[in-house]
């Protein structure tokens, strides 16, 4: 076997370390690529029912009446505004409900590669990346928490 072939073979050999790493990289850049693919999906099943009814499943906000869109209304809004909102919305098949759990999914695409992250360099028995990881979940779950409590 010549030289070139040895290394050749020698790169095909997979490192358990590197090979772990690898495997987790593909497995959080395919989340990322399904997550918001999903995401997309679902947004223009979304417009796609505002278009074909017309509707936005919401009184307050009327297609053929822009300024309902920007007008103030007083009370409680019309509209899902937080995440049981959403999904009573969703099963209801209200198009603007549907709209904004593809965004949530979207904003939640982030979410879970910070929290897979945890995961891989937990693996990797990296203590300082675990550390630092986890804090910036944390405090994107804490700020959620904070946001979901002021309304």
């Amino acid at each position: 076997m010549q030289r070139w072939q040895r290394r050749k073979v020698a790169n095909r050999i997979p490192n358990n370390n590197h090979d772990e790493t690898l495997r987790i990289e593909l497995f959080i850049a395919r989340l990322l690529r399904w997550g918001v693919v999903l995401s997309f999906v679902i947004v223009a099943i979304g417009i796609g029912a505002v278009i074909v009814t017309g509707q936005t499943g919401y009184h307050q906000i009327s297609l053929e009446d822009t300024n309902s869109i920007v007008r103030y209304h007083a009370g409680k809004p019309d509209f899902p505004n937080s995440l049981g909102d959403v999904f009573d919305g969703v099963l209801a098949l209200r198009p603007y409900a549907i709209i904004t759990l593809g965004v949530l999914v979207l904003i939640a695409i982030p979410v879970m590669r910070v929290a897979v992250s945890v995961i891989a360099f937990a693996l990797e028995r990296d203590r300082l990346y675990v550390l630092i990881t986890a804090f910036v979940f944390a405090m994107l779950l804490l700020s959620f928490a904070i946001g979901e409590a002021g309304g």
